[in-house]
């Protein structure tokens, strides 16, 4: 399984929160599924200096980029216009067990 960090910036415009606040139990029982399946290690919102949700962080694994694209196709905050910059980087994540 390939490693990635996923960073993503929410759009900016003044029904922004509104719509993330509308999509987030669909967003959360789509990263319990993935936690299920063993694809989520970690995650969750980026806060500004207020504390308001204005992204998110997450690691996930995925067999290849194609299938994490494939994920990120459905997610609800993609599909919501929630998340409006996606930065993906290949990670290898420490194992504090091995």
């Amino acid at each position: 399984m390939n490693q990635y960090a996923v960073v993503v910036h929410d759009y900016t415009d003044d029904e922004a929160l509104d719509r993330r606040l509308s999509r987030r139990e669909a967003h959360l029982e789509g990263i319990r599924r993935l936690a299920d399946q063993g694809r989520f290690l970690s995650g969750g919102a980026i806060l500004d200096d207020a504390g308001r949700m204005v992204g998110s962080s997450v690691h996930v694994q995925f067999p290849d980029r194609r299938a994490l694209d494939d994920w990120l196709a459905a997610e609800p905050y993609v599909t919501g216009k929630v998340w409006e910059r996606i930065e993906i980087r290949e990670v290898k994540l420490f194992d504090p067990g091995a």
